[in-house]
């Protein structure tokens, strides 16, 4: 019992109060509670985020919860003058109220006017039914417009707010600083002259004085600043949480003010309550029966899918299945949400917008699978409903459904329509301060040195998956706790982050959920608009979304699903067809893939380690896909070994009991799935399955008491069904247990194996169409371009370079081969690219560089863009050297955009359209490259070495260390010792258990691209020279353990020749154009006759002429760049003498 209180908060804000506040709304409650506070309001900035958190919160701690929300409005002096803005905080006194705050908070997010969240002070009059408005104090609207226009004004503002909440509008009086502010008089006297209550308020971000530090740093990363910055506003000190005592010293000569605190919480007896999820209805009609409907769409889907299907088995027990789910779905009334999934895939899959064949645990339905809302048999592949849908336990069913990429906005746009726009949205979600960030985000708010920030960020390890926390990573690392010590600075900063972890730091929207309402939205939940999106988001999270009432669906994009779908187009115009439906999965094109490990680019079974677990497994069954998904995980990964030697009888399989042998025979006795969890639990002790789904939750969460509870349910039916002693059918139960823990699901894991398998066939079959659409959807990362090209070549496919007369802005095909896109060189863009393409479409192949540049125009080129055509090799089809082509930029950028300004200004007419006049132009003379300058070139535009690799022509030469290129270690069997080499291409150092760092660095040599690890004391030792673009050789430790191949390196080198090597023999290939006096200067500035020379010139059309020179002078290593800078050199090759 709670004694009558003398003020009670009304401006607390939370942790929703983004970069605002260091209080989450559990925190504020707890803060009422400490000071004997029976309510407290919390008043976010526009938003009611966290309004149902806040109110579930206070309800368990026994505080009345007070719905508030600090409304920025928008007040005009007159229709032509720039508003002014100011708060006001208004609350909710009933239903009412809250669903005009919740339509006030929506407008001041949906109609932001350039990104100025509020809104007009209009609207706030027409939306005051229900509220208590308090006019907000020294920052309020109408202390502003007193400070602006006078009281004149602030007068009939006021009256207009009284006129619209009557005896609901309290003129709001705070002393933020621990004293009057400057327009508190004139509040006052406006109050008295209206004869208006007045309230004392206080605004509360912390909880106590000592934490005001940490929340000014707080409003420095908000404000994007220091905290030492000049003219900066901060956090104010006194904004903690004040116990009534300190306000009524505060509010000594006001005391009515904090009276009515009070009052207002007493006429606020409103707060949302949780509740179930509310389904749309899928048609209108008073007298439609969702069950009913259901029933004739499966009743007619699964006739229809068993009429194309070879059954797996009776079609009696398809119908006794189908029959069994419809019962249940009928009975959790859940049939509507049935309808509603299959109806946008229906309409999806009419228009041609790849759907995946299903996803989570949904393929485990019958129903779904006979609504085509999954593809996958669940007969065939032992799927059980009940892992989708238990009907022990009653929670909302929840398909995830894939579609494609590129066209999942319009069925998205297609259930916005079908009902209706305002009851369809999105997810907001909150990015929160994470360890590492808070850590870079508060040192750069202290004003530290970057640097120090940056070592002390590094330390801190990070798994997206399972996030650390800071507590835990300075407990695991000793060199922060050594800096702590040493550091006050140090010390400080880390304290700081610690209060600040865990704060919400932006909103955004959920990648894809989408909530659909049985009503306006606006009813339900307050709205948000993200500021690069193109439709509302609720303001509440994905889990408070569901408690306010509204059902989440999940649209995904899955860039497989696109690439599938545009390989089959380049097949298609081929002449040939891919039907999958028609295609069995026992494919052997495919197997053979999989077992010689060449999957990269194959959905789910890319990564290097899994590549080597298929080569040591060798699937030969659509099972084993499944179970290698399954399997290659942290954990499941263990028992890959005995999955593979019972598969091939190098062991006996395991058998816990005869009783449930069958149910492990298709993994050869390794619990792979959680169906085999329910399935044991089903068989060995006479669980239903709905029962067996519950005991599989409850052995994930090990939680003691239901553990205890479960286990003696177990014990008591194995003993009833097979006479098991207990003793024995505990060691079952902890085996289960065991393997519960990491289980998979099989449902999600089959599904996407036939994702698997369908990109498996595609690049067994059909290589070139699905190379070249998987290099389309990874158009922006040159690490999987430069890997798909190497690939490629292994394929024995050709990939042709960028081209401007042939190639096009994305990747594609002609002549088998595939055309580089001209958007996948860095810094040009697909648009500009798209442009280029459209003016060779309309115009025709272009004459020469300067009819290109006049013809595209300086809307899509400039000289960067130019410039990075040029080093891609893009302008090679005008046989001009590139070297050439990109000193020629700034003037082709000019001419570009002359073009352009002269098209613009109608200069240009009806006959001499862009392009048809030429302007005479000479390219610049500048330097020849060497052939290394021109793979740097290559380097910087493409991301990677395309036409060659710099270390082939070095290591071919007299004097070049002899060292083992990497395709070649990978065909030699068992551990190795020995030298290797490549060029770095990135270096990523992470910490050791022990504290110290180590390295993974990624190399290049000819033969691919790969990764060493290299430990503490090496890279000490040889951290210099492992640089990205340095070359180096090493001493490389193999190991192959579980079905990886591990590289370790030390002993760390420059690769290089050296420069004394002497070469009695050289190779030249040159064009035309070759300059043969400066060639001849080169070969011949040596005395003596000791060598020889060959040169071949390509003269067109595949015809060459030979030169041979007999007797030539021994040339040295140092002397080859002089020999390539020639002009029409394109290529030298060497041998010792």
């Amino acid at each position: 019992m709670h004694p009558a209180p003398s003020f009670l908060h009304l401006r607390a804000a939370s942790a929703f109060s983004l970069l605002k506040s260091t209080l989450h709304p559990e925190d504020v409650v707890a803060c009422a509670s400490a000071h004997d506070m029976p309510a407290v309001a919390i008043a976010d900035h526009n938003n009611l985020f966290g309004v149902l958190e806040f109110a579930d919160a206070a309800r368990q701690a026994g505080v009345q919860p007070i719905i508030g929300l600090s409304l920025t409005v928008r007040w005009r002096f007159d229709r032509w003058s720039a508003p002014l803005e100011g708060a006001l905080a208004l609350y909710a006194q009933n239903k009412a109220g809250y669903a005009n705050l919740m339509r006030l908070s929506s407008a001041a997010f949906l109609d932001a006017d350039n990104g100025a969240i509020g809104v007009e002070f209009s609207k706030v009059l027409e939306a005051a039914g229900g509220l208590i408005a308090l006019t907000g104090g020294q920052n309020g609207l109408i202390a502003q417009i007193l400070a602006k226009h006078g009281a004149s004004f602030g007068k009939d503002v006021l009256g207009a707010l009284a006129r619209a909440f009557r005896d609901r509008l309290y003129v709001e009086i705070d002393r933020i600083d621990g004293q009057p502010g400057v327009q508190e008089d004139a509040l006052l006297d406006l109050a008295y002259e209206q004869d208006l209550p007045i309230v004392g308020t206080h605004p509360v971000l912390f909880r106590a004085a000592e934490d005001h530090p940490s929340c000014d740093v707080l409003w420095a990363i908000g404000e994007g600043t220091g905290v030492s910055a000049e003219h900066r506003r901060g956090a104010p000190p006194q904004a903690y949480f004040k116990s009534a005592d300190e306000m009524t010293e505060l509010f000594a000569d006001l005391p009515e003010a904090l009276a009515n605190s009070v009052e207002i919480a007493q006429r606020c007896a409103f707060a949302p309550k949780s509740g179930a999820p509310i389904l749309p209805k899928f048609r209108q009609e008073p007298d439609f029966s969702a069950a009913d409907e259901l029933r004739a769409e499966a009743v007619a889907g699964l006739k229809a899918r068993l009429d194309a299907i070879t059954l797996a088995a009776p079609r009696r027990a398809y119908w006794r299945r189908l029959a069994f789910e419809l019962n249940i779905i009928a009975r959790m009334d859940f049939a509507g949400y049935f309808l509603i999934v299959s109806d946008f895939i229906k309409w999806a899959k009419a228009r041609g917008i790849p759907v995946g064949p299903g996803r989570g645990s949904g393929a485990g339905s019958l129903v779904a699978y006979a609504l085509t809302i999954t593809d996958l048999d669940p007969l065939r592949f032992g799927l059980l409903f009940e892992r989708f849908l238990n009907p022990e336990r009653k929670s909302m069913p929840d398909f995830d459904i894939d579609f494609c990429q590129d066209r999942r906005g319009e069925v998205i746009s297609y259930v916005r329509e079908r009902y209706g726009a305002d009851r369809v949205a999105q997810i907001i979600t909150f990015g929160s301060l994470q360890a590492r960030a808070a850590v870079r985000d508060v040192g750069r708010a202290m004003q530290l040195p970057f640097g120090l920030v940056d070592r002390l960020a590094k330390m801190i390890p990070v798994n997206p998956a399972n996030p650390i926390s800071l507590n835990d990573a300075i407990g695991g690392e000793p060199r922060l706790q050594e800096e702590m010590e040493r550091d006050a600075d140090v010390q400080r900063l880390l304290e700081t982050a610690l209060k600040l972890e865990g704060l919400y730091r932006n909103a955004s929207t959920h990648a894809a959920g989408i909530v659909i309402g049985d009503r306006p939205l606006e009813e339900i939940t307050p709205l948000y608009r993200d500021p690069s999106g193109d439709m509302p988001a609720t303001q509440f999270n994905m889990g408070w979304a569901e408690k306010a009432g509204l059902v989440k669906f999940d649209f995904l994009g899955l860039k497989t699903l696109t690439v599938i779908e545009r390989a089959i187009g380049f097949v298609r115009e081929t002449g040939q067809y891919v039907d999958f439906a028609k295609i069995p999965l026992n494919e052997p094109a495919v197997y053979a893939l999989l077992a010689d490990g060449h999957t990269l680019g194959v959905f789910q079974l890319e990564g290097k380690g899994m590549r080597e677990t298929l080569k040591k497994v060798k699937p030969s069954k659509f099972e084993d896909i499944i179970a290698l998904i399954s399997l290659y995980r942290p954990g499941p990964m263990d028992n890959i070994d005995e999955y593979c030697d019972v598969k091939y009888q190098r062991r006996e399989k395991s058998v816990l009991h005869p009783a449930i042998s069958s149910i492990l025979d298709e993994t050869y006795g390794v619990i792979v799935y959680q169906e085999q969890v329910m399935q044991i639990a089903q068989v060995l002790a006479g669980y239903s399955l709905g029962e067996a789904d519950v005991l599989r939750r409850a052995m994930g969460k090990k939680k003691k008491e239901e553990m205890a509870a479960q286990l003696a349910r177990f014990c008591k039916g194995a003993k009833d069904l097979h006479d098991i002693p207990e003793s024995r059918a505990k060691e079952i139960f902890e085996q289960v247990e065991k393997f519960a823990g990491y289980g998979f699901n099989k449902s999600h894991a089959a599904a996407y194996a036939v994702v698997a398998f369908q990109t498996a066939y595609l690049k067994a079959k059909h290589p070139v169409a699905f190379l070249a659409a998987s290099m389309s959807l990874d158009i922006d990362n040159t690490d999987k371009l430069a890997a798909f090209v190497q690939e490629a070549g292994r394929m024995g496919i050709k990939v042709l370079g960028p081209s401007i007369q042939r190639g096009r802005a994305d990747f594609s095909i002609e002549n088998g081969a595939i055309l580089y896109a001209l958007g996948a060189v860095r810094g040009v863009g697909l648009a500009a690219m798209r442009h280029v393409e459209a003016a060779r479409q309309a115009g025709g192949p272009f004459a020469d560089l300067m009819d290109f540049a006049q013809r595209v125009g300086g809307a899509a080129l400039n000289k960067r863009i130019l410039e990075a055509l040029a080093k891609a090799g893009a302008f090679d089809a005008f046989n001009l050297p590139r070297e050439q082509a990109l000193a020629a930029a700034p003037m082709l950028a000019a001419a570009a955009q002359s073009a352009s300004n002269d098209a613009q200004s109608a200069q240009i007419t009806l006959f001499s359209g862009p392009g048809t006049t030429k302007t005479a132009f000479n390219l610049p003379q500048v330097k020849p490259w060497t052939t290394l300058e021109k793979l740097d070139a290559e380097l910087q535009a493409l991301g990677f070495y395309f036409s060659g690799h710099p270390l082939t022509a070095l290591l071919a030469r007299p004097g070049a260390p002899k060292i083992t290129l990497y395709a070649r270690m990978m065909a030699e069997p068992g551990d190795l010792t020995l030298r290797m080499g490549g060029i770095v291409r990135k270096r990523t150092e992470k910490p050791t258990q022990k504290g110290e760092k180590r390295a993974f660095v990624l190399l290049s040599d000819p033969s691919g691209e790969y990764e060493i690890a290299v430990m503490p004391e090496a890279l000490l030792a040889f951290r210099a020279l492992l640089n990205t673009g340095q070359a180096i050789q090493f001493r490389a430790r193999v190991r192959r353990e579980a079905g990886e191949t591990r590289l370790t390196a030390d002993q760390i080198a420059p690769l290089e020749v050296s420069k004394s090597a002497i070469f009695r023999g050289i190779e030249i290939k040159a064009g035309a154009e070759i300059d043969t006096e400066a060639l001849a200067n080169v070969l011949l500035s040596r005395p003596g006759a000791s060598g020889r020379a060959q040169i071949r010139l390509a003269l067109g059309a595949e015809q060459e002429a030979v030169i041979e020179i007999p007797e030539l002078a021994a040339l040295s290593a140092d002397q080859l760049p002089q020999v390539e800078a020639v002009r029409g050199v394109r290529e030298v090759q060497v041998a010792a003498g």
